[in-house]
């Protein structure tokens, strides 16, 4: 309970002969005279004093004038003096007394109006506001005024968030409230992992990061369900998106309509940054117990805080995620957005100074709630609760292990430092402020209490139960989010499929060892060896699609199986040709593309085995042979049914088309290395068998002139040397 204030001047008047001020004490700095305005209204003559002997610092007035512009807002239970020593500690520069008595009524009122409804009259000069305290004096023969200097706007917003007994809270989001992945981030995460897995020997850590890759993968899919369908199936049960009214995009004006999924059981939302772009879709997971968190900082209908964010992630990205956790703009209103978020360049150190540019919140007055104290300027990291970082995929349990969820020990934070902070304010600045009167100096005002000073980290006994090496990044990064926000899509990705490149893997990738998946040979199970490259199998696959208007896709799964190895399927018109299984996305999938290959192969030859007269004996021979096909294909699943139709015209087009193609199908194989085999498969049935030949020359015509003009190195080295004649 704050002591009773003292009581203000008497009315206007002074002693007998009522010509003079209050009379300095003795050995006090001597006083300037100066002229005193409210607007254009003349106060009369003030006597200033400087704070300091001998007038250090000088007087802030400028021309020797004191122009009050306008009062302050009105406080509700803090003088200015508590406010002032709170957002500006100890900036009393000079104090003020009428040097006329009596003073003049338009000054007398003013003092009255400011010590009484506890507001200060306010003298702006540049960026700096001069606060004019009216203080109780003990002579109670003049109007007396402390003049305190604060940044410009600091004390309006200061007044409401003292009275209101609100601090800030400034939140992180990436891996602190959120973790957010794209299908490319996921796949990459995955293929981290995988390769991880390669060449690890513990089979506790090999165990730990197949249940982290079986957690992506599940996630994974129901993003993709998102992006094909704008529907999930959770839990059996279908989710259609519903249409979320947005503030449109940077630069834009049209109204923004966003496809949105919340899965509450999942503490998971999917969204679409760039609701035309189906690439620019998101999974987010929030972590649990932020409903809890957000609750208490409005609880009751009031703000305990006031919510700020401060991020590296890309702007727009950055606004998306926090309409996800704030939807009904509880904790920053709509119109406050764009002053409320900060976004800080990846490497540049975040500071409060920053956040509160718009001078809402004195950074005494905030803390701020991250997983990394080291991105925090060093004045600031004692106002920063550090939380471990959110990492669902890595160790789940570790949010929930503990009776006390992470955010919910955050909240326990934030409540016991918000206590201690008005504790303090209340029961020993404000009573002492109540007790100082003109004629105090600077070393009579009070502490004022700072947020660090109550933040005491409660333990989260975070022990993850992977006992893997440092968790990789589970959310996206700057560059890919900045891509995706701008609809620019990996042209990596459309050319490659599923397929991992070198050039997209993450830093994490680097100093790590990876069993290689080009350079050397792999060994398949029926002794023999495949040395193309990935990018040629694609390509060729890729090449006889176009000719044959026919779509390859490459589907990548991961097996149920305790080895955790990939799966990659070969569709051609969206029937099955091929499957590939591999420690890796690359090894399965050129598994796969083999496969195709050979499937394409018997269908082309159980084809033309009736046409032409070659016996299916002869396709079956191995290798080394020399026949240029591979062995042991099975073609059950294909069916080689087709009306041949009659006529001695059509028979002699099949055998000029067959003898073009074995022509060009010769030259092929004497640019290739041993045990490099070109085979194809038809996907036109119930066609005429001379146009499907004539298909196959073509495709094989074009693989030709590739194999020539190729400057490809993995291709070329697949290659026979060139040889001149003569």
């Amino acid at each position: 309970m704050a002591a009773p204030r003292p009581p203000p001047l008497g009315p206007p008047g002074g002693g007998p002969g009522g010509s003079g001020g209050a009379a300095p004490a003795a050995g006090a700095p001597a006083g300037v005279s100066m002229r005193m305005f409210h607007g254009e209204v003349f106060l009369g003559e003030m006597e200033v004093f400087p704070m300091k002997q001998g007038g250090e610092g000088g007087f802030p007035f400028p021309s020797n004038e004191i122009r009050v512009s306008h009062l302050s807002p009105p406080s509700e239970r803090c003088p200015p003096l508590a406010i002032l020593q709170t957002i500006a500690p100890f900036s009393v520069r000079c104090k003020l007394q009428s040097k006329l008595m009596p003073p003049l009524p338009s000054l007398h009122r003013l003092y009255h109006v400011c010590f009484n409804e506890f507001k200060s009259a306010v003298v702006v000069v540049g960026d700096e506001e001069l606060h004019l305290v009216a203080m109780p004096t003990k002579s109670e023969k003049a109007p007396c005024f402390w003049c305190c200097s604060a940044r410009s706007g600091l004390y309006a917003s200061s007044v409401r968030m003292l009275n209101l007994r609100c601090l800030a809270i400034v939140f992180d989001l990436d891996e602190t409230l959120i973790v957010a992945n794209t299908m490319k981030s996921f796949e990459d995460r995955i293929e981290m992992l995988s390769r991880r897995m390669d060449v690890e020997d513990d089979p506790v850590r090999i165990a730990g990061m197949s249940a982290e890759i079986k957690r992506y993968i599940e996630d994974k899919e129901l993003l993709k369900e998102f992006i094909d369908t704008d529907t999930v199936t959770d839990n059996g049960k279908i989710v259609g998106t519903q249409k979320e009214e947005v503030q449109p995009m940077s630069g834009g004006q049209e109204r923004v309509l966003r496809p949105v999924i919340r899965l509450p059981g999942r503490n998971a939302i999917l969204t679409r940054i760039n609701p035309e772009i189906r690439d620019t879709s998101v999974f987010v997971k929030l972590r649990p117990a932020w409903e809890e968190l957000r609750s208490y900082l409005t609880a009751k209908g009031r703000k305990r805080f006031e919510v700020y964010v401060c991020t590296m992630a890309e702007r727009d990205y950055a606004l998306e995620m926090w309409r996800l956790l704030d939807p009904e703009g509880n904790l920053i209103s709509p119109q406050q957005l764009s002053e409320r978020i900060t976004c800080v360049k990846s490497g540049s150190k975040k500071s409060l100074q920053n956040v509160f540019r718009d001078r809402g919140c004195h950074p005494k007055m905030a803390m701020v709630i991250d997983d990394r104290l080291n991105v925090w300027d060093d004045k600031d990291q004692h106002r920063v609760h550090v939380v471990p970082a959110y990492i669902p995929y890595y160790a789940p349990q570790a949010e929930m292990a503990n009776a006390v969820p992470v955010l919910c020990v955050a909240r326990n934070v934030a409540c016991n430092v918000r206590g201690g902070f008005f504790r303090e304010f209340d029961e020993n600045l404000l009573r002492k402020v109540f007790e100082l009167f003109y004629e105090n100096g600077l070393l009579d005002l009070p502490y004022a209490p700072d947020v660090g000073d109550y933040l005491v980290c409660e333990d989260t006994n975070f022990v993850p139960s992977n006992k893997d090496q440092a968790p990789i990044p589970e959310g996206m990064r700057g560059a890919e989010v900045e891509k995706r926000l701008n609809g620019q899509l990996y042209r990596g990705e459309q050319r490659e499929g599923q397929q991992m490149s070198s050039s997209t893997r993450s830093p994490d990738d680097e100093g790590m060892s990876f069993r290689s998946t080009g350079a050397g040979r792999n060994v398949q199970p029926n002794g023999g060896a495949l040395a193309i490259a990935p990018s040629v199998f694609v390509t060729v696959l890729q090449d006889i699609g176009r000719l044959c208007d026919s779509k390859v896709e490459f589907r990548s799964t991961v097996s149920n199986g305790k080895s955790m190895q990939f799966s990659v399927e070969v569709l051609f018109s969206n029937e099955k040709i091929g499957v590939g299984i591999g420690k890796t996305r690359d090894e399965a999938q050129v598994q796969a593309a083999e496969k195709a290959l050979r499937n394409l192969e018997s269908s082309y030859l159980s084809f033309v085995a009736p046409i032409a007269g070659v016996p299916n004996e002869d396709s079956r021979k191995s290798p080394g042979s020399g026949n240029g096909f591979l062995e042991d294909v099975t073609c059950s699943d294909v069916d080689i049914s087709m009306h041949e139709p009659s006529g001695s015209t059509l028979k002699q087009d099949h055998s000029n088309n067959l003898d073009k193609l074995s022509s060009v199908m010769s030259l092929i194989r004497e640019h290739c290395l041993e045990d490099q085999h070109v085979v194809f498969r038809d996907q036109v049935q119930n066609s005429n068998p001379a146009r499907i030949e004539e298909y196959h020359f073509q495709a094989a015509e074009e693989a030709l002139k590739t194999l020539k003009s190729t400057s490809d190195p993995q291709i070329k080295k697949y290659l026979r040397p060139v040889r001149c004649n003569g």
